[in-house]
C-alpha cells in the first residue's frame, strides 16, 4: 500500500517541475482555483489509501478521479504540481512532453488495484488525457505483449528515463507493485507514443542477446522478491545503466518468489541500438554473505511497506558497490 513515507516516488518530478517554473506557469486565476480544488483531492487521496472500509476506499477513489479530471480540464493545468497529494506519484517526462499520475487502491488484504493517467503537454493548454486501466490480474503472460492504455500492466512509477534512437524518443518507466501479501514486484516498462500520440507500453526492448544463455526478447521486465527485502531496480546516471539486485531464494526454493532476496551482486541493462541489453554482472565483485543492507524498520506503524526506505537503501547499496570497485 502507498503511504506518506513514499515521497521518494515524486521527488524527481518535483525537482523537474521546479526547473520548469521559470519558463512555464499556470495563469494566476486558474492557479488559485486549482489550489482550492486540490484541498478536496488531498482528502480523497488520503481516504482511498487509509480508510478502514473497502466501500469507503472505493468511493474516495471514484471522487478523487472525478475531482482530478475537473482540475486537469482547466487550461494550462499541466504545470500545476499537485504536490500535496502524497499518496499519488506524479512524474514529468525529462522533455516535459507529458506527465504520468499513478496510485493504487487496496481492495482487500490480497488485492491491490493500480490506477493511472497520462497528461500530454499541449501547445494550447487544452487537456489531452489518457486514463490507464490495470489489466494485470487478467493476464498470465505480462512480459510478452505490447499494450495500450486499456490493458496496462499497473505499477506505481518512481522514475522515468528518456532515451533516443533514430530520432524517436523512448521513455523507460520504473515502478513498484505491492504484488501479494508476501512479495513485491518492481517493473521496467518502455513507453512510446504512436502516430496518433496515444501511449504504447512495451515492445521488443528487453534483450538478452549478450548473455551466454540466450533468452527471447521481452516486452517488459520485472523482479519479484520477498516483501521485507531491500531490493534495487533503478537508473544510475553515472553508469548510464539500469541496475538491479541479483536475487536468490533464501530457502533454496527457486519456484517461490516470495523467498527471493539480494545476494550482493548486481545485474543491469545498458541502452544499445534502441534496446535495453542485459548485462549479467555490473560489478566485478560480490558482497560477502549477510552484507547487503537491511533496514531495521521497513514498514510503518500500520504495517505498510515504506518504499522510500527501500529506495534509499538501494541507493546506498549502489554507492557502496561503486566505492569498493574504485
Amino acid at each position: 500500500m502507498i503511504n506518506t513515507g513514499r515521497t521518494a516516488f515524486f521527488i524527481f518530478s518535483l525537482i523537474f517541475f521546479a526547473s520548469l517554473a521559470g519558463a512555464q506557469s499556470v495563469p494566476r486565476n486558474i492557479e488559485r482555483e486549482l489550489a482550492k480544488k486540490e484541498d478536496s483531492l488531498k482528502v480523497f487521496s488520503d481516504k482511498m489509501i487509509n480508510a478502514p472500509e473497502a466501500s469507503e476506499r472505493f468511493r474516495a477513489d471514484s471522487n478523487f478521479i472525478r475531482g482530478l479530471v475537473r482540475c486537469l480540464v482547466m487550461k494550462h493545468s499541466f504545470y500545476h504540481p499537485f504536490d500535496s497529494l502524497r499518496t499519488v506519484s506524479i512524474l514529468y517526462a525529462p522533455d516535459s512532453s507529458f506527465r504520468i499520475f499513478t496510485w493504487q487502491l487496496k481492495k482487500d488484504e490480497y488485492v491491490y488495484l493500480q490506477k493511472g493517467a497520462i497528461q500530454l503537454n499541449t501547445a494550447s493548454g487544452e487537456l489531452k488525457l489518457f486514463p490507464l486501466f490495470d489489466y494485470s490480474m487478467y493476464t498470465s503472460k505480462p512480459l510478452d505483449s505490447i499494450r495500450s492504455k486499456d490493458n496496462w500492466i499497473g505499477a506505481i512509477y518512481y522514475r522515468v528515463i528518456m532515451k533516443e534512437h533514430r530520432g524517436k524518443k523512448y521513455f523507460t518507466l520504473l515502478g513498484f507493485d505491492d504484488y501479494t501479501i508476501s512479495s513485491n514486484k518492481k517493473w521496467m516498462e518502455v513507453l512510446t507514443f504512436n502516430e496518433r500520440q496515444e501511449p504504447v507500453f512495451g515492445g521488443p526492448f528487453i534483450s538478452f542477446k549478450e548473455d551466454t544463455t540466450r533468452k527471447p526478447v521481452q516486452a517488459r521486465f520485472n523482479i519479484e522478491y520477498k516483501k521485507e527485502a531491500n531490493t534495487l531496480l533503478n537508473y544510475d546516471p553515472d553508469l548510464d545503466m539500469i541496475v538491479f539486485d541479483h536475487l536468490i531464494s533464501e530457502t533454496e526454493e527457486p519456484d517461490k518468489k516470495n523467498t527471493y532476496i539480494p545476494d550482493g551482486s548486481y545485474e543491469g541493462f545498458k541502452w544499445k541500438d534502441g534496446q535495453w541489453v542485459h548485462v549479467d554482472k555490473v560489478f566485478d565483485f560480490k558482497l560477502q554473505d549477510g552484507q547487503f543492507p537491511v533496514d531495521a524498520k521497513l514498514r510503518d506503524d500500520q504495517g505498510n511497506i515504506d518504499e522510500k526506505k527501500l529506495e534509499e537503501a538501494s541507493q546506498r547499496n549502489i554507492e557502496k558497490a561503486e566505492k569498493k570497485k574504485k
